[in-house]
């Protein structure tokens, strides 16, 4: 496998991974606060919050405060860990206004029992599945970190989780743990027959049973299919890959627009020429 297509939870443990360097390049690179801006907003929209309401949300694996800054925007307040000291230090730089935390997710979460409304996570938990040094267990470590953040939720809160699974046996894992750990819900997933849009988002409910949210895209699905999910050993980025992209396609912003008019922000009507390719002008 070349270097360039390695995940990063295999190169390194995530503190070493995300040192200085690594903290400040993933800060400040455009496309990437595109991404965790637009995955934060899917995980706050899956999280089904009090409209007009402030909430009280913990940001786990929060980093330099990207999804954080996501949450203040929204109105809410928040608390983030890290197990970065670089990732924390650049979000104290950037004078984000949650307040943060240094801590290992796999060693649990250390707060009082419902202290949170909600919970989200952005391309974090898959790096509790590996195991960084002999003692470390990942069953043993997802089990800690669900059952001691089932604890700190509120009851019939939600705690929303965008990840990058390795194969099905990896999401097994996960799933399995917190189920144990007394979490109900399930797998969302995003065009699901999108390569490169499709995203995965684990729902967990705290002390109720709720509906499951449907995932975006999936009303183009083959019904007749009963798993259409596929998974891959690596994540690499292909150059000149044809085909268009779900994403920034007229179904893909029809239903962005929708949700910002649910969450009461104004947005222009959709006419025939939503989204229509334009020519470049000179």
């Amino acid at each position: 496998m070349a270097s360039s297509c390695r995940r990063p939870e295999h190169t390194a443990p995530p503190d070493v991974f995300y040192n200085e360097v690594e903290a400040k390049k993933y800060s400040q690179n455009s496309r990437m606060i595109e991404i965790q801006t637009q995955m934060s907003e899917r995980a706050v929209e899956l999280l089904n919050l009090p409209e007009g309401q402030p909430c009280f949300l913990l940001d786990v694996g929060c980093g330099s405060g990207l999804s954080g800054d996501f949450l203040s925007e929204e109105g809410h307040y928040w608390v983030g860990v890290d197990i970065s000291t670089a990732m924390l230090d650049v979000a104290l730089d950037r004078e984000v206004e949650g307040d943060l935390l240094l801590g290992d997710m796999g060693h649990g979460m250390p707060f009082r029992p419902g202290t949170f409304d909600g919970c989200i996570s952005i391309s974090a938990l898959q790096w509790l599945c590996n195991a960084d040094k002999r003692s470390h267990s990942p069953p043993k470590r997802l089990y800690s970190f669900f059952s001691t953040l089932y604890s700190s939720l509120a009851r019939g809160s939600r705690a929303v989780f965008q990840l990058y699974p390795e194969n099905s046996e990896q999401l097994e894992l996960i799933t399995s743990q917190a189920m144990r750990a007394g979490f109900s819900g399930g797998m969302v997933v995003d065009y699901p027959n999108s390569s490169k849009a499709k995203k995965f988002f684990l729902c967990l409910f705290a002390g109720v049973t709720g509906v499951l949210p449907k995932g975006l895209g999936t009303e183009a699905s083959n019904k007749n299919v009963p798993n259409q999910v596929q998974y891959s050993g690596q994540r690499c980025r292909f150059k000149n890959m044809k085909g268009k992209s779900a994403k920034k396609g007229r179904d893909w912003i029809l239903e962005k627009k929708e949700r910002r008019r649910r969450q009461g922000r104004d947005v222009r009507p959709d006419t025939k020429y939503t989204a229509r390719q334009r020519r470049p002008h000179f």
